[in-house]
């Protein structure tokens, strides 16, 4: 079916006829796939609006599985707010696996959502959340599938605008020329002032270069092409700068305030497939402020913003009835370090008493935890493992990244859970940290033996068991270690190859020890993607072209793809994978992102990334006197926390267990 609609004039989309579901064309094609039921939507708590009734219309895209992409919170929580707007209607999609996508070329069935199948082009505005670099291929995929033409320059007023999102698009220079505009920070006021913007775009019939002027001019939201790069001989960046009055030379992050005044999702989605998540989550609080030099969430995230415990308590109350989940996850960067976290999980663990409802802390710090608070998480359910995330193996290491848990307090942890009853731990870690060097890493061997042995004698058990899980180190915009040289995934892969032999050195206590770990490729990859520039749209284009999808996932990345991309792109200019990724940079040299504000002073940053380099260590300025980050003052926006003065007021819980 065709619409046509007058020229110059952004109606998005079609105001005077219903857009028909692809799904009686889709169904068919659903038994040659794998995982089919991800792809049929219905889930509880989802919505279908009415498409005439509304006057602004969003797609919701989180560029990867089903399966990853349906539990992410920060979708969710925008699709239940977006939906509460009478005028306003918004359906999700994911990325489909290579096998439908195949099949859907072959028929003709383009890309759609997956709430009423309704296809990708017909939307005002396509939202896409990024978690993750690698899921950039995936957006090419999708805008393909649906008509739409790759790069933002080719869309005309009949298309829908593509805006990205997500902690990975705090540098989107990459994919500047496949999006039109950019939310950085904090999507829940930003979603509703763009749909602002597209409402009286629509009633006053303007056409699609004014309403990203428009959008330049709402606070938190980039628009790429309002802006012009150029370049040195040398291959480093001279300079960007608007090329519109109405853009803004800086573009500063949204940040939402106060958490009790947006108790999303209040109704969470349940889905139908398995997930990686099966869970209602409550973010108990948002941002950090320890200070970890390689953590960009904690960087872009602050400053720290509690909910309130009344607050959590409604938020759970409410979730748990409207989604029959049977495990509460209490989310953050450090879920422990909530000021009230204590009165939480005493006040949940005594509401939900004799039923079978859990809670977890997805996040744990060592020095923010103990075994009361481990014993309220389990009270009324099974105890699982102990995870802690002491991210470098020696102390000296760990002063470089910030990372100030000693190997002390965690023998004393883990020594008290084993003696309580728990039977393992898991332990996550880093390879290719700045300034490591092989016994940075074989340090890792040590504390594990260390671990198992305490285990053992606390328990006056062998089974005891510690996993440790080591991912690649890729530095990050916006943190200290933006400037940092990324280790080449040879040396990273010598380095586990070397942690395992260590490990396996001593059988009687490595056989207690499992061993997980990413390989440096991807993690190099991902660097170039991080910390590109807008030439690196070329190779994500390039990839895509030569079949790359589903980048994070092993079994379809391809290290030789986005080698020979970067080699074939790059190179011609005078810059390539290297020269984005394993060399340091300058303190004069111009970012890709400068122009994008998080924040954080640049000065801070450097002297941070100084500090890493001497070793020395940074308190967190909860509790200490302020450091002059920036972010304070720059988002009008304090630190907040406890004690809210609210409490958690007992409630009549039905066992969900029935009868």
């Amino acid at each position: 079916m065709t619409h046509c609609r007058p020229a110059g004039y952004l109606a998005l989309p079609w105001l005077d006829v219903s857009v028909e579901s692809v799904f009686p064309a889709l169904e068919r094609l659903l038994p040659r796939v794998a995982k089919p039921v991800q792809y049929i939507g219905g889930e509880l708590n989802s919505t279908v609006k009415d498409w005439d009734a509304a006057r602004v219309r969003w797609a919701l895209m989180y560029p990867d599985a089903y399966e990853v992409g349906l539990p992410n919170q920060g979708v969710m929580i925008l699709y239940e707010l977006l939906n509460e707007q009478p005028d306003v209607l918004a359906e999700r999609t994911y990325a489909v696996w290579p096998d439908l996508e195949a099949l859907m070329r072959e028929h003709g069935v383009p890309h759609f959502t997956v709430d009423a199948h309704r296809p990708l082009g017909a939307f005002d505005v396509i939202g896409v959340s990024f978690s993750t670099e690698l899921g950039y291929t995936n957006l090419l995929t999708a805008l393909d599938l649906a008509g739409i033409p790759l790069h933002a320059a080719d869309r005309g007023d009949e298309h829908p605008l593509v805006v990205a999102g997500g902690h990975a698009a705090f540098n989107p220079e990459p994919i500047a020329d496949f999006v039109d505009a950019v939310v950085l920070g904090d999507g829940e006021e930003a979603v509703l002032d763009i749909s602002a913007v597209l409402r009286i775009s629509t009633q006053s019939q303007i056409g699609r270069a004014e309403v990203l002027r428009r959008l330049a001019e709402t606070d938190g939201v980039y628009v790429p092409s309002l802006y012009d790069v150029t370049y040195r001989p040398d291959g480093g960046i001279d300079r960007v700068a608007p090329n519109d009055p109405r853009a803004p030379k800086r573009v500063l992050k949204r940040t939402t305030s106060d958490l009790d005044e947006w108790p999303y999702p209040k109704q969470p989605l349940v889905p139908l497939a398995e997930t990686v998540h099966e869970r209602m989550s409550v973010e108990i609080f948002r941002g950090c402020t320890r200070g970890c030099r390689f953590c960009q969430a904690g960087m872009i995230t602050r400053p720290v913003r509690e909910r309130s415990l009344a607050g959590i308590g409604e938020m759970v109350d409410r979730g748990l009835k409207a989604s029959g989940f049977t495990e509460v996850g209490l989310l953050s960067l450090s879920s422990a370090d909530h000021s009230e976290i204590a009165d939480i999980t005493k006040g949940l663990a005594d509401r939900y008493e004799g039923t079978n409802t859990t809670m977890s802390l997805p996040s744990t710090r060592v020095d923010a935890f103990n075994i009361d608070l481990a014993n309220e998480l389990s009270r009324n359910g099974r105890r699982s493992g102990l995870t802690f995330a002491p991210e470098g193996g020696s102390e000296r290491i760990r002063r470089v990244i910030n990372k100030m848990v000693s190997e002390e307090d965690l023998i004393r942890t883990v020594s008290a859970a084993f003696a309580q009853g728990w039977r393992q731990v898991k332990l996550y870690f880093m390879c290719g940290l700045p300034t490591e060097t092989d016994e940075d890493v074989l340090e890792i061997a040590g504390m594990a033996h260390r671990v198992i042995k305490a285990g053992r004698e606390a328990s006056g058990r062998n089974d005891v068991r510690c996993t440790i899980s080591i991912g690649g180190f890729v530095p990050k915009p916006h943190t200290p270690f933006q400037w940092a040289a990324q280790c080449d995934p040879e040396t990273v892969d010598d380095r586990l190859r070397k942690l395992r032999a260590a490990i396996n050195a001593d059988r009687r206590i490595g056989r207690n020890v499992g061993m997980r770990y990413h390989d440096g490729e991807p993690s190099l990859v991902e660097g170039l993607l991080s910390r590109g520039d807008r030439r690196v749209g070329r190779v994500i284009e390039r990839v895509w072209r030569d079949g790359g999808r589903f980048d994070g996932w092993r079994e379809h990345f391809s290290y030789q793809r986005w080698v020979d991309a970067a080699s074939a792109e790059l190179e011609p200019l005078g810059v390539s994978m290297a020269w984005y990724t394993t060399r340091e940079r300058f303190r004069d040299e111009v970012l890709p992102w400068e122009h994008l504000d998080s924040g954080l002073d640049p000065d801070w940053l450097w002297d941070d990334w100084q500090d890493a380099l001497d070793s020395r260590e940074q308190d967190d300025c909860r509790w200490t006197p302020c450091f002059d980050c920036g972010v304070c003052p720059s988002t009008g926006s304090d630190i907040q926390v406890g004690p809210s003065g609210t409490t958690l007021i007992p409630l009549t819980v039905v066992d969900s267990r029935g009868g």
